[in-house]
């Protein structure tokens, strides 16, 4: 028996097979087990739904906090030089000496 990948929606296991399609019911999501390999490969889009790549120079939208730190990243901070992840809603970068990631939904291009 084959395993029935995460929910494409909200990600969770909890997923099962019912004959003809893929099903969550933890958000009632269902989609097609042949659409499936055309979504796994995700890619990483920044707040505006812009394709981001390696390099890419993004701005930050908001006010962000530093968990376990006091530093604050301002708005409008310029990144240069970003390292995307294994995960598409994160990037790597370098802010005022420090690595630190970033969601994507926080960026811009």
């Amino acid at each position: 028996m084959s395993e029935v990948a995460n929910c494409q929606k909200c990600k969770m296991d909890n997923t099962y097979f019912d004959g003809t399609l893929n099903v969550c019911p933890d958000c009632g999501h269902e989609w097609d087990a042949s659409e499936e390999t055309e979504e796994t490969s995700l890619v990483a889009k920044d707040s505006n739904g812009a394709i981001l790549e390696d390099g890419d120079a993004v701005t930050v939208i908001k006010d962000l906090k530093v968990k376990g730190s006091s530093m604050v990243i301002k708005r409008g901070t310029k990144v240069k030089s970003i390292r995307l992840t294994d995960v598409p809603e994160e990037v790597d970068c370098r802010i005022d000496g420090s690595n630190i990631v970033l969601k994507t939904c926080f960026l811009k291009k």
